[in-house]
């Protein structure tokens, strides 16, 4: 059933890429948003995307990346012509880098070597408190939990799954919506499964080659609660000084 669009948190720039408008007017609140997609495929600069349109369509997000610092985020969004320096000063934008090696910034506790990173991602508080959470790339964090990491060797990782969807069920009945991304090349199907069928969105994000071209596209696998009609597929690209553009599908 679809709902009104003025319920979605809009993407945003609406007059200049058109991804709002193919994903329906935006993401329904209370929803967990899946995006899949193989090293490359452009699961960050979909995320980085993300972040970028919904600040400016004054939502408050969290970015929690494990892969870039701050200055690297803001060097890529500044990269893709998405300028974050504004909204970070305007704290409209939480960025928090997961150092997923000897530490890590959820809190300021340094104790130890491995930290139980899933344990300590929901403790953060803060970083729950926006209207939409992105997490880039959460397959990186679940490799590195060793309490996950013991789960599946065990072949217990689908019950390590659950505990963490409960976690966010929790957050998303408040109205806010978490985005997670992931590469589904580097965990077992046990430890994904769960994810994708909880997800109210889940995207797929698929390179196809079409001769010596290589075309990327957003499968639309699931939509719950879409606003306007949202198709099976769209042709984007990523061009560095515009970012994601959405291909015509027509040719001239």
């Amino acid at each position: 059933m679809s709902i009104a669009t003025t319920d979605l948190f809009s993407l945003g720039l609406d007059e200049r890429d058109r991804l709002n408008k193919e994903l329906g007017g935006g993401i329904p609140p209370g929803s967990i948003v899946l995006i899949e997609g193989d090293y490359g495929a452009g699961k960050s600069a979909m995320s980085q995307r993300f972040t970028y349109g919904l600040c400016e369509e004054e939502h408050q997000v969290t970015m929690l990346s494990t892969e870039l610092t701050v200055g690297s985020f803001l060097d890529q969004m500044h990269s893709l012509d998405y300028d974050m320096v504004e909204h970070m000063l305007e704290e409209n934008v939480l960025f928090l880098h997961a150092d997923i090696g000897d530490s890590n910034t959820f809190s300021e506790d340094d104790e130890g070597d491995r930290k139980d990173l899933l344990k300590r991602l929901m403790d953060a508080e803060v970083m729950w408190e926006s209207d939409v959470i992105i997490i880039d790339t959460f397959d990186a964090i679940l490799r590195n939990d060793p309490k996950f990491e013991a789960l599946v060797r065990k072949n217990e990782e689908r019950q390590a799954a659950l505990e963490i969807i409960s976690f966010f069920r929790d957050i998303i009945a408040e109205g806010k919506v978490i985005v997670l991304t992931v590469d589904p090349s580097t965990l077992d199907e046990d430890a994904i499964g769960p994810f994708r069928s909880i997800a109210d969105v889940f995207l797929e994000l698929e390179m196809i080659e079409v001769g010596n071209d290589v075309r990327r596209q957003i499968s639309v696998k699931r939509f719950a609660g879409m606003g306007e009609q949202v198709g099976d597929t769209i042709g984007y690209s990523v061009r560095s000084g515009t970012g994601i553009v959405i291909e015509s599908r027509s040719v001239a």
